[in-house]
């Protein structure tokens, strides 16, 4: 056991109720035992009970779940009234622990729309550092997600399980309340580290008998000071116990969207039915219709300002109608996508008009979305959803959300107090969820958010992928991957090759008629995306052949053979993160382990500003072992070759002969022991 190992697993806590901290050392707390509660298979829930009986008379709950095969841990705590007047909670912190004495530095990332996963390390020193966003989506500002790292190797990856806004706190021991200061190695002071659900603008009243449960927080510990170690445990846990999934979700069908290359502009349904046609030819398994279907039928119609009106077509644009659009993609051997915001509320939204209470205000403002903190919302959303499901035929849903709901929703006649509007509208939003996946078992629900601006490990248990991000060239695409798997698996990541993009975006510079554009260039655009779930938007029918050819055969690779690796093997990342600008690695390698150990996958990228040769050296094989590696495309015309494993993890691979923007893809198969 390393020296965070020991530390996640107490069951320290805080909690302030009626201005009072109450936390473990509270003078009137009492112990009065812990209990083992059931449990999923291959799970260990243990609950530490207190009872406050000063001033209030409460029963605190610390809860720690244990998953096997894993050091990682799910923290929480929850509160409830057993007295007999109201009482108001103001901040529940999910766990609190001391960090070992030594110098530590801590990992974040910060986010924004089209800068998401930008990586931020600084050293804990005399200051507090404070992560946290206010903005009511996960991943506005800052992902929920951290990792400290020890002098010695240590290292601890924590992440709040919450859609809204989140906080976790590095405090200066003996100034978050209890600790005494002590000095840790080089100097550094000594840490707490603490959070949860982020107690900005928050508050809850609890009635007598009522209870109240935090948010969820996944903390693992690691070694050697390497994310992989936390990253793979985090990716094992969420495949077996935190992601929802069906039968078509496992089966990570190959996507196309219209949306980067048409928009709501040039979309319409003969357009729609040319790609379908194309996108069949070369072996896409759904086509999904993006924003602008909907609204009213003038074909440069505002949509967005009507966005609640969710029964109106634009039949300028689909004369035929979206039901007669996906009997056409089905009758053509694929499945059909729609997307939908269906918590947002356009400012001409006749739903408004109707009901009156389905707004989200604060301070009698509407926010731009509908509270689904008052039931009537969650009711009619799943109505809504069922009925586009149902009758339009879809297999897929894409649900959006494109604004900061902040603060969240004041009212106080929805169902909800004045302090707790975004918290429960998270908690309906889950419902209506689970509710649609009950309804509809075979339905792919993909999260996204202005691109990955609510990327959380709360959303993955209701939903089955999350969109990473808008933009999609290479390097940031590259860049938002190895961020994000840093805490998700491979296999519910979303994102596109390199798009076509109808507006005039500096970054996205895919042009596919570009005289200048070699064959190696577009497969290593298109690899990019074959990193995880795979999906592309562009004009295909506009497509050159030999494109199109290309295209054809890396879906055939991807179906054929990378599918089961990412579905279900460990991934490391063997390089470091490329950051946008070039201001990252120039090399990106990422590497996916059977856990057998028999079979492993190479994915290799030399990005532009990369020197001309890099050892790539791989991890967890079996050193005594030979491993024949193949090379899948021809363009490298390389004969299979072996290699021990130890050569493989100490000297590496070397790449010498690949240009700028050339990629290679190589399979590893265990021979024998030598």
């Amino acid at each position: 056991m390393n020296r965070v190992e020991d530390v996640i697993s107490g069951t320290d806590f805080a909690v302030y109720v009626n201005g009072l901290r109450i936390d473990e050392q509270t003078e009137g707390l009492r112990s009065v035992g812990t209990e083992e509660r059931a449990a999923a298979e291959g799970a260990l829930h243990n609950v530490s009970i207190y009872e406050y009986g000063g001033t209030l008379d409460l029963v605190i709950e610390s809860h720690v779940l244990a998953y096997e095969e894993t050091s990682l841990v799910e923290r929480w705590v929850s509160v409830r009234n057993e007295g007999t007047e109201s009482v108001t909670i103001e901040r529940v912190d999910s766990f609190r622990l001391q960090l070992p004495e030594d110098s530590w530095t801590l990992m974040h990332y910060k986010s924004e729309w089209g800068a998401e996963f930008e990586p931020v390390q600084l050293k804990l020193a005399d200051e507090d550092v404070i992560l946290q966003t206010k903005q009511g989506r996960s991943s506005k500002d800052m992902h929920p997600w951290m990792t400290l790292f020890g002098s010695e190797g240590d290292l601890l990856t924590i992440s709040p399980m919450w859609s809204g806004n989140w906080i976790l706190r590095c405090e200066r021991a003996g100034e978050s309340g209890r600790s005494a200061r002590g000095e840790g190695k080089e100097g550094g002071s000594r840490f707490e580290v603490s959070g949860g659900l982020n107690d900005w603008e928050f508050s809850k009243v609890l009635q007598p008998g009522k209870s109240m449960e935090g948010i969820h927080v996944a903390i693992a510990p690691g070694s050697g000071g390497e994310l992989n170690s936390t990253s793979i445990q985090f990716a094992r846990v969420g495949r077996k116990h935190w992601y929802v999934s069906n039968e078509f979700s496992r089966s990570l069908p190959a996507e196309w969207n219209h949306w980067w290359s048409y928009e709501d502009k040039t979309i319409n349904e003969d357009v729609f039915r040319a790609n379908a046609a194309e996108a069949a030819k070369l072996g896409i398994e759904i086509c999904t219709l993006d924003a602008g279907w909907f609204g009213p039928s003038e074909a440069a119609s505002e949509w967005f300002e009507n966005r609640g009106d969710w029964e109106m077509v634009n039949t300028t644009r689909f004369p035929s109608g979206i039901r007669a659009l996906s009997d056409y993609v089905h009758e053509l051997g694929m499945k059909f996508g729609l997307w939908c915001e269906i918590e947002a509320l356009g400012k001409s939204a006749d739903l408004s008009k109707r009901h009156p209470s389905f707004p989200a205000r604060r301070d009698g403002e509407q926010l731009g979305y509908l509270c689904f903190g008052n039931p009537e919302v969650e009711e009619w959303a799943f109505r809504t959803l069922d009925g586009l499901i149902e009758g339009y035929n879809c297999q897929w849903i894409k649900l959006d959300f494109n604004l900061d709901p902040q603060a969240g929703c004041n009212c106080t006649d929805h169902g909800h107090g004045a302090g707790d509007g975004l918290f429960e509208h998270y908690k309906g939003y889950y419902r209506m969820l689970d509710r649609v996946r009950a309804k509809h078992p075979e339905v792919i629900l993909e999260n996204c958010s202005s691109g990955g601006l609510r990327i959380d490990l709360g959303m993955m248990s209701h939903t089955h992928t999350t969109f990473l991000s808008d933009p999609d060239w290479p390097e940031h695409s590259l860049q938002v991957f190895w961020g994000a798997t840093t805490m998700l698996a491979a296999d519910v990541c979303l994102h596109w090759s390199y798009s076509e993009f109808l507006w005039n975006y500096e970054k996205q510079q895919f042009h596919p008629n570009s005289p200048d554009l070699k064959p190696y260039q577009f497969d290593y655009y298109t690899r990019v995306a074959m990193l995880r779930g795979f999906g592309i938007s562009q004009k295909l029918p506009q497509m050159p052949e030999w494109m199109r050819e290309r295209l054809a055969h890396h879906i055939d690779v991807y179906q054929q053979t990378v599918k089961p690796f990412v579905r279900s093997a460990d991934l490391y990342r063997l390089t470091g993160q490329p950051v946008r600008g070039g201001l990252g690695d120039c090399w990106s390698s990422f590497q996916y382990s059977r856990r057998s150990g028999e079979e492993h996958l190479l994915f290799v990228f030399r990005l532009p500003g990369a020197e001309a040769t890099r050892s790539i050296r791989m991890q967890g094989l079996d050193a005594a072992a030979a491993y024949q590696l193949t090379y899948l495309s021809s363009e490298n015309q390389k004969e299979p070759v072996v290699h021990t494993g130890e050569q493989l993890m100490t000297e590496g691979i070397v790449f010498s002969g690949l240009e700028i923007e050339e990629s290679a893809l190589l399979t590893l198969h265990r021979l024998t022991v030598v």
